[in-house]
């Protein structure tokens, strides 16, 4: 699924979309959010925890890396790999742990081996004053989820 966003409240507006199709129980989901500094994954994050329920401010974890939020449907953790170096130290930030919840992933490609454990994956990209997003499917309930949004 391809999408002009034109401006931050599109960028929102999909972040709420997205959430609103996710099924109640968030546990085991994985999103992958991937672009370059600044093109709106921090955004997009920031709006589907806001759907989820969450009232207050939802930082960045550049440096926390592991951002939790316990919100009604389930948690979601908001998880920034930039300062990752190799994919081991997922097992330090304990990645394994983090299944009960829907994982939120800043900078995916720290950790190759994430894409065959996801359900989704968001690029973005400029393009022009707003940006281009791509959402695919990775897995079943991925690929259903985007054919959903496509229909609504």
């Amino acid at each position: 699924m391809k999408l002009f966003l034109a401006d931050e409240s599109a960028t929102i507006e999909l972040g709420r979309r997205v959430l609103l199709r996710l099924p109640e129980d968030l546990a085991g989901w994985t999103l992958l959010l991937s672009g370059e500094l600044g093109a709106g994954k921090s955004t997009f994050a920031r709006a589907l925890i806001h759907a989820g329920g969450h009232h207050g401010p939802v930082p960045s974890p550049t440096y926390t890396l592991v951002e939790p939020y316990e919100l009604a449907r389930g948690n979601i953790y908001h998880i920034d790999l930039y300062r990752i170096s190799s994919e081991e130290e997922l097992r330090y930030l304990g990645w394994n742990e983090l299944d009960d919840g829907f994982r939120l992933v800043e900078w995916p490609d720290r950790a190759p081996g994430l894409l065959a454990q996801a359900d989704l994956a968001l690029h973005l990209e400029y393009e022009g004053s707003g940006r281009r997003a791509e959402l695919k499917g990775l897995s079943r309930r991925g690929e259903a989820l985007v054919e959903a949004l496509e229909k609504s």
